[in-house]
């Protein structure tokens, strides 16, 4: 079974049967094809990102402060990835150490939600934005934006903790990182339930009534003004474009691996779903090379300061070759 639930039950000595119950080579092939994928892209956006994000200059919203954190969460991620990638590619065989085997699967699980309850939140302050425009939040605060996001991340942190330790994650043998004990079973289906729940199912029922009660609100709005009509347009997009996240990388892999984690038994018509799993847990970390898309339609500035740099850039190419242009017409 690899990290978070996704299972790899091996009968290699099992000599009554001819049917073998693994999909290495569709691992070996799937997993390091997307992560390296996701690596680059990821880096690049995420960075990207995060340093105009930071920039002096660039304007200082609550809803850019929990983008900010969603960029830093999402880079951290994606600096795990070549990890994972040597590991399928050396055909699951960790080289690492047991400390970092754990920091692995630690790593995506605190990315993952903390992915989730960034979007989530970030939602409810563009709902509010549109139902809302003239009342004061909390939420909405940016000294409160520093505060929710702090306990966001000391919350999903402390929640994932226990894959930090040896007995729950089930580290039998230190080669095989990602490949778990089938005796911690029980436990995971235990922790995926409360994960399911507080973890995806509550934050997805939250973003689809702002997405309800958003759409309602516009229909009702005959002719805004121009710059509530820019407000209106921003919101409207975050709450969209987390929407599509959800239903494309999260909500898959949710209802999987649940399913799987309930029906482990090593069968051939199980095997179908496993490698749909795999492709879902790939889907699920395609979403921190996503997000970028929602800074660039939905953060305040964002797509000022992108046309900026991306503007000097070009500048800065094209000026060193004028100048020795110019230097040849001199020396003529």
């Amino acid at each position: 079974r690899d990290d978070l639930g996704i299972y790899a039950l091996r009968f290699d000595n099992f000599t009554n049967s001819s049917f073998k119950c693994t999909i290495d080579s569709f691992k070996q092939v799937i997993y390091p094809t997307f992560y390296l994928f996701i690596f680059f892209f990821g880096a690049v956006g995420n960075g990207l990102s995060i340093y105009v994000f930071f920039q002096p200059s660039q304007k200082k919203t609550s809803a850019n402060i929990y983008m900010q954190n969603l960029a830093v969460s999402d880079l951290m991620f994606v600096s795990t990835l070549p990890f994972r990638a040597t590991y399928f590619l050396l055909g699951s065989h960790w080289i690492f150490g047991e400390i970092v085997c754990r920091i692995m699967t630690y790593t995506l699980y605190v990315n993952m939600y903390c992915s989730i309850y960034f979007l989530t939140v970030l939602s409810m302050v563009r709902f509010l934005a549109i139902v809302y425009p003239f009342k004061h939040w909390k939420v909405t605060d940016m000294n409160y934006a520093r505060i929710i996001c702090t306990a966001i991340w000391v919350f999903v942190m402390a929640v994932s903790s226990p894959l930090l330790t040896k007995g729950i994650a089930g580290y039998v043998n230190p080669d095989k990182c990602l490949d778990l004990h089938p005796s911690s079973t029980h436990r995971l289906l235990m922790m995926n339930s409360f994960v399911l729940i507080v973890g995806f199912i509550l934050p997805f029922c939250i973003i689809i009534v702002c997405y309800i009660f958003a759409i309602r609100a516009l229909l009702k709005s005959r002719s805004p003004q121009c710059k509530k009509a820019v407000c209106h347009k921003k919101a409207l997009s975050t709450i969209i474009i987390t929407l599509i996240l959800f239903l494309l990388c999260f909500l898959p892999y949710h209802i999987l691996r649940t399913v799987h984690l309930m029906h482990s038994s090593c069968s051939q018509a199980n095997l179908p779903m496993h490698k749909a799993l795999v492709v879902t847990l790939c889907l699920a970390a395609m979403n921190s090379c996503l997000n970028p898309i929602l800074y660039y339609f939905a953060a305040e500035n964002f797509k000022a300061r992108i046309r900026s740099l991306y503007r000097r850039y070009m500048s800065s190419v094209r000026y060193p070759q004028e100048k020795g242009l110019k230097g040849i017409y001199l020396a003529a």
